[in-house]
């Protein structure tokens, strides 16, 4: 028997398919294999990771260990990306398969691939082990060096990450930028002419009236005017064409912000969409940041396109990745470029549908457009104004047979731009009378907000972070609720504010530029051209150095927040069944404060009672202890100014004459 390892149960089906009898495929459903879960795990000099078998990774090796032991020969299949392969080390390892393990690897499930895989296995590569094993250890750095200093300083538990909090920081940022953005106030101008078709030309206000530093005009009076113009001549016009290529098929990061624009899924959530229909045999790997399909592709595409009518592209097109994308696999496509649908539920449709489209479209012919451009001038209180009115239609479909709506990106909005405009032929000279003129009272807006879509892209981008990592940032920062979704736009909170601000006093790795050269340098090592310990040790070192500079910039700070009693930092506690916020000078000082959405609220105050102390003349209010008995005794709302007395209570009222008075009745200190 040949046994064939993998990560997936939702593989298994479709590859003892594939391959048939005297396989069998079993999977280890993801890591068996991590860091220790309350401790760091890895300790200088050598920061040898110090791995534990899992509960139930224990299991599931106990279960394929034997399976090997009944095999002739055992193949190790795990995805093809750096975690898979970091999977088959600890596979091979803990199984005791040796080094020279049979590794094989394919970016599709389908009969020809993974037959092809098979037949020509390799060994593991330790450089792609290595730079997996360097990201895991550099992260488990920064959360277990950084997090518990940052959390004495926040009064709670707070998370530091090292790609996690970067991308918090840009959310934080693009906030602040929003708050002290200044809108400005300035005119425009469109007339309007009433010919077969009603079409547009807008006032031209730079250079002629504005410059590029300033474009923007802002005397109301003098626009008017423009808007009164009515007589204008063509200045000149022009007749062209204009191509545009089809975008890239989509890989991983495109796939999440096509997926949340389109069809309003969050990152997480298509990831694993996407990954049923990996797993199905639908779809070709989907964690790449390859935007190129494989060249065995293109002559299926030709033979559809073929029979469908539609124009290709002269030869295979190639689009460029980003400096930091690794080319291992190609960009997400069909498996079968002729199965228009695939999937079980209707997500999995949609995105295989948005998948398919995109990856067909971008071998497609370039769409042409005729277009025109036309020059009016006019007058207005004797000085001449220029005018330009912009069209386009389209010749040539081409890719836009397949992906109509992307016609619109060429759009200003409000059904404004070149295509909704249909400017006529016009001859140098000609005389014109505008129909209408409008006056355009226009404000300068401020950035957006990022939505997950955005900034998926903007890590993408900034080189921050892998396609395998971009869905799992998302879901923590939300989670931990530094950034909140609102109408799909992020917000942060204010306990992300404090985080940046903090980690701005003198971490590197909050920098968007220093968290890019550390994924370069995890780059090399998967390349070979960097090592694991050097890379290990420097990051350690800094970050001993820069907690360090944070104690002492810190030393001197008030607390973020001061007890009200005594003015040292109040601590987030969990008590037996909630949170609270309790004095750190404690016993000392006692103060307590209820938890408020993770901040210290106001004491409610007591309710009112018709009972009075008969210690201190204060009112007493009924205590409540968990259980079946409810309120079991009246205690003095006094009690933080120092009055002890307590009462049974009988009958819902406070026992003032007890066989022996209860004094010292134990209380809770959680407010």
């Amino acid at each position: 028997m040949k046994l064939l390892l993998i990560e997936s149960q939702g593989k298994v089906e479709k590859l003892q398919g594939i391959l048939g009898p005297g396989w069998k495929v079993a999977a280890s459903l993801g890591h068996v294999c991590d860091l220790p879960e309350r401790d760091i795990g890895v300790q200088p000099p050598s920061f040898k990771p110090a791995y534990k078998l899992s509960e139930r990774g224990a299991s599931i090796i106990g279960r394929l260990g034997g399976l090997c032991q009944r095999a002739d020969t055992v193949y190790i299949g795990t995805d093809p990306d750096r975690e898979g392969e970091a999977i088959a080390w600890h596979l091979a390892r803990t199984l005791k398969l040796g080094r020279d393990v049979n590794r094989v690897r394919f970016t599709e499930i389908t009969e020809s691939v993974v037959r092809k895989a098979v037949a020509a296995p390799t060994g593991i590569d330790y450089k792609l082990v290595g730079a997996q094993e360097a990201r895991r250890v550099l992260d488990r750095l920064v959360g277990y060096m950084v997090s518990p200093a940052l959390s004495k300083l926040g009064g709670t538990t707070l998370s530091a990450g090292r790609v996690q909090s970067p991308a918090v920081a840009l959310v934080v940022d693009r906030e602040r930028e929003i708050a002290a953005f200044k809108p400005t106030d300035h005119f425009g101008v469109r007339l309007s002419f009433a010919d077969a078709k009603t079409w547009t030309a807008d006032w031209l206000t730079v250079p002629d009236w504005a410059s590029e530093d300033h474009p923007y005009f802002q005397d109301e009076a003098f626009a008017q005017a423009v808007a009164d113009v009515r007589q204008v001549t063509v200045q000149g016009c022009e007749e062209g064409q204009r191509r545009r290529s089809p975008p890239a098929p989509l890989a991983t990061s495109g796939l999440q912000q096509a997926a949340s624009v389109h069809l309003h899924l969050d990152p997480e959530q298509t990831m694993r969409v996407a990954q049923k229909l990996y797993e199905g045999g639908h779809i070709t790997y989907h964690r790449t940041d390859n935007p190129n399909i494989s060249e065995e592709s293109y002559p299926e595409i030709q033979a559809l396109a073929a029979a469908k009518g539609w124009s290709m592209a002269p030869k295979l097109r190639k689009f460029k990745a980003s400096e930091a994308a690794q080319a291992g696999h190609p960009a997400i496509t069909p498996t079968h470029w002729d199965a228009e649908d695939a999937g079980d539920t209707e997500e999995e449709k949609a995105v295989y549908h948005l998948i398919r489209q995109r990856a067909i479209a971008s071998q497609l012919a370039d769409a042409v457009y005729d277009t025109r451009t036309a020059i009016l001038t006019g007058e207005a209180e004797g000085r001449a104004v220029r005018f330009k009115a912009q069209g386009a239609t389209v010749r040539e479909p081409g890719w836009l047979t397949l992906l109509a709506g992307e016609a619109s990106e060429d759009e200003e909005g409000e059904g404004r731009g070149p295509l909704a405009n249909p400017v006529p032929h016009l001859s140098a000279g000609q005389a014109l009378t505008a129909d209408s003129g409008e006056l355009l009272r226009l404000r300068t807006r401020a950035p957006k907000r990022y939505t997950k879509a955005s900034l998926i892209e903007k890590l993408e981008a900034e080189g921050i972070g892998r396609p395998a990592t971009y869905a799992a940032i998302m879901g923590n920062i939300e989670r931990r609720g530094y950034v909140g979704e609102k109408q799909r736009f992020l917000h942060p909170s204010e306990t992300a504010y404090f985080i940046v601000d903090q980690l701005r006093k003198g971490f590197a790795f909050i920098q968007v530029d220093f968290t890019r050269e550390v994924e370069a340098e995890l780059d090399k090592i998967a390349a070979g051209t960097a090592t694991y310990l050097p890379t290990v040790t420097a990051s350690h070192q800094r970050l001993l150095d820069e907690l360090a500079a944070l104690e002492s910039a810190t030393a001197s700070e008030a607390s973020r927040f001061p007890c009200p009693a005594c003015g040292k930092a109040m601590r987030r506690i969990k008590g037996k069944s909630d949170f609270f916020w309790g004095c750190s000078g404690y016993p000392d000082c006692s103060e307590t404060r209820p938890d408020d959405n993770g901040q210290p609220g106001e004491p409610k105050p007591p309710p009112s009672s018709a009972h009075n102390c008969p210690s201190c003349g204060k009112a007493l209010v009924r205590r409540t202890k968990k259980g079946k008995d409810g309120y079991d005794f009246w205690g003095c709302s006094g009690y933080r100014d120092g009055c002890r007395a307590s009462f049974p209570n009988k009958r819902n009222k406070p026992d003032f004459n007890p066989p022996q008075q209860t004094q010292g009745t134990r209380r809770s200190d959680k407010p």
